[in-house]
């Protein structure tokens, strides 16, 4: 079993940045795929962002394509995702997720492990 604690959210104004961890207790990442995912109230959870096992290979949503980046250190057993030139509808809570496979998916359903979730609000 692994615990996934997000923490880095908060009130930004637009065009600002933010950095959001995630940190695995129980047992290692590092064979894990991790993903970012938010929720704004009244609507779907949204796929934000995606990292295999190695770092390597990364995956992320239209929407943030280009000011987001995710980022793992494996021997922290965190996984991070840094989000410059925010904008309003970047307002929601993000949720860091743990796959049991390496392999990262833009898909909810193949996610095993969910954290709390953190709130990011961005003003206008």
């Amino acid at each position: 079993q692994v615990q996934l604690v997000e923490s880095g959210g908060g009130l930004v104004q637009a065009g600002g940045s933010l950095r959001l961890s995630c940190a695995a207790s129980g047992r290692t990442l590092s064979g894990n795929a991790v993903g970012w995912f938010r929720q704004a109230p009244g609507k779907a959870r949204e796929f934000v962002a995606g990292i295999g096992w190695r770092g390597s290979i990364t995956y992320y949503g239209d929407s943030v394509k280009g000011r987001f980046s995710i980022s793992r250190d494996n021997a922290k057993n965190t996984v991070y995702l840094q989000m410059n030139s925010l904008k309003p509808e970047d307002t929601a809570v993000y949720y860091c997720a743990a796959d049991s496979n390496p392999w990262a998916t833009r898909f909810k359903d193949d996610y095993d492990y969910w954290g709390q979730g953190t709130q990011v609000t961005v003003s206008s």
